[in-house]
């Protein structure tokens, strides 16, 4: 067996979320520490919404990865989705870059390691629930205390030479209209539509989206220019700073209206928005909620931007890392979306992010990992390893 024969083991074994059950991965995974030595405790959740973490007698380091992945359907793939078919050298499936393939790296690395006969410095954490709320996952796991604040790597997929540092912040929220019922051919003269209540409050958002801000600490500026840097290579996105430095918005989805002649009594929306480094969230909040005096607006889920400072030690060793598997020099970087890092940076972990995939295939057809991409995960984890065994 191999880094990229682990990979394919974990895609074939299926854990889309929803409905986010977990339990024979993680069961896999129990069985591979296990014949490493390593003690590891299976924590059950409902629905087989399984975690597994380790505890070592020496940890300074924790390696965490989510093993649940977004569903995939068969059409428009070249690949079986859940085969994990090594071809072309490629590992080719769902959650091959988000994220199984970081977990198969991380795994591989403590192997490698515990094969030398060194004692592993590092503790581990591989959770459900990641790609939903991560409620029955890394949430659990921090409100429980089974994990101990220490310098921490998520094997989330990044750029090869760009551990991400950062994140932007989430705003989702649950809008609700009531409008004024009346026969069809009289609106707008008589009548208030819900569904144009919704309009209005997205016509605000749109509004909003043009605003730029920026962030207080003048160096984290030149880290969101070098960040927008990469996302436009990655994406093929122009004005790619826009991304990082205004709020972003998706309706994603929007339910209204009785009839097509009927003036629409209720209608809901749910919103979207990541926010940026410099743009407070009550205040936000209170924005939305006086542009939509007819709504109900119901925060569902909501997270400040996050960052590890760039010159952290852990930050530091990583770079130094990675500049040594790859010849090559590395920088920092911040992200577009969000993880469970900002749970573990909210609780008092210094997280990056660091992991091999091709992002541009993340919950996508086709998603794939390259096996050089994993291999060299492996190899970064291990140095990481090396640094904090001396500490």
């Amino acid at each position: 067996m191999n880094v990229t024969d682990l990979c394919a083991d974990l895609v074939r074994i299926r854990s889309e979320n929803p409905p986010g059950n977990t339990r024979d991965v993680i069961e896999y995974i129990r069985n591979f520490t296990d014949s490493l030595g390593i003690v590891t405790q299976v924590i059950r959740g409902p629905g087989g919404k399984d975690n597994l973490v380790s505890r070592t007698v020496n940890g300074k380091l924790l390696f965490c990865g989510h093993v649940d992945v977004v569903p995939a359907l068969d059409e428009g793939w070249t690949h079986d989705p859940f085969a994990g078919t090594i071809e072309d050298g490629k590992v080719w499936g769902r959650g091959t870059t988000d994220m199984k393939g970081g977990c198969a790296s991380v795994l591989w690395a403590c192997r490698n390691w515990l094969d030398s006969g060194r004692e592993l410095p590092a503790d581990l954490a591989f959770v459900c629930d990641e790609e939903t709320s991560g409620t029955h996952g890394i949430q659990a796991l921090l409100a429980s205390k089974c994990l101990v604040p220490c310098d921490t790597i998520v094997a989330e997929p990044t750029p090869s030479l760009s551990p991400n540092v950062g994140q932007k912040g989430l705003l989702r929220l649950c809008c609700r209209f009531r409008g004024e019922p009346g026969h069809g051919s009289l609106y707008p003269a008589k009548g208030v539509s819900a569904v144009m209540e919704a309009f209005s409050l997205l016509e605000f958002v749109r509004l909003l989206h043009k605003r730029e801000f920026s962030p207080a600490d003048p160096a984290l500026s030149g880290i969101i220019g070098e960040s927008s840097k990469i996302l436009g290579e990655i994406f093929g996105i122009e004005d790619t700073k826009r991304v990082l430095s205004h709020v972003m918005y998706n309706p994603g989805k929007i339910e209204g209206g009785e009839k097509a002649n009927i003036v629409a009594q209720q209608c809901s929306l749910e919103l979207d928005l990541r926010i940026p480094w410099g743009c407070s969230l009550p205040d936000l909040l209170e924005e939305i909620r006086r542009h939509a005096p007819r709504g109900e607006i119901s925060v569902t889920n909501s997270s400040d931007p996050t960052i590890t400072p760039p010159d952290s030690p852990l930050v530091t060793r990583l770079l130094r890392e990675i500049e040594k598997v790859h010849s090559a020099t590395a920088r920092p970087i911040v992200q577009w979306a969000a993880s469970d890092a900002r749970y573990l940076r909210n609780a008092g972990f210094p997280v990056v992010e660091y992991g091999p995939g091709e992002i541009r295939t993340l919950h996508a057809i086709d998603e794939h990992v390259t096996i050089e991409s994993l291999e060299n995960a492996a190899r970064v984890y291990e140095g990481m390893l090396g640094r904090y065994v001396m500490i």
